[in-house]
């Protein structure tokens, strides 16, 4: 097989509708918009959500609650990833996010208790869970926050 020879599956693509292009093609003079009307015109149409003047759905629904700006949202480790490393080793954030184990840090780390720990180490993260706090320590591992 060569580059050149590529081709996409048979019924994959199809050739776009062409309107404007005489009245035997089916869609020409009003392009298949019909006759006048907003839909009609250059850039006519609703925005999302219009509901013809009535009051639209997002409107009538009662408010509830707020979001709180200020929310720290914390990237979640469980104990029994930290297993993949060595005895010993010192686990930061950036050693997280290099192993692969954290795509985005957020506010920080926050390593919770799901799982077993096997391995000794020293874990240097935002926030800890209490009883990952205190697996961390029994495994004969260090904490510290950062």
């Amino acid at each position: 097989m060569k580059l050149h020879k590529l081709k996409p599956a048979k019924g994959s693509r199809r050739a776009c509708n062409r309107v404007g292009r005489g009245t035997s093609s089916g869609n020409g003079k009003t392009s298949g918009r019909g006759q006048k009307g907003q839909k009609a015109r250059s850039g006519g149409g609703v925005r999302l959500g219009f509901e013809g003047g009535q009051t639209p759905l997002f409107r009538r629904l009662p408010k509830r609650g707020f979001t709180n700006i200020n929310r720290k949202e914390y990237a979640i480790i469980n104990l029994d990833i930290l297993n993949r490393f060595d005895d010993g080793f010192e686990v930061t954030p950036v050693a997280l996010v290099d192993a692969g184990i954290v795509k985005n840090e957020k506010a920080g780390i926050k390593v919770l208790a799901n799982g077993e720990l096997t391995k000794k180490l020293t874990v240097k993260v935002a926030k800890f869970s209490k009883a990952a706090e205190e697996a961390i320590v029994a495994a004969g591992g260090s904490i510290e926050v950062i």
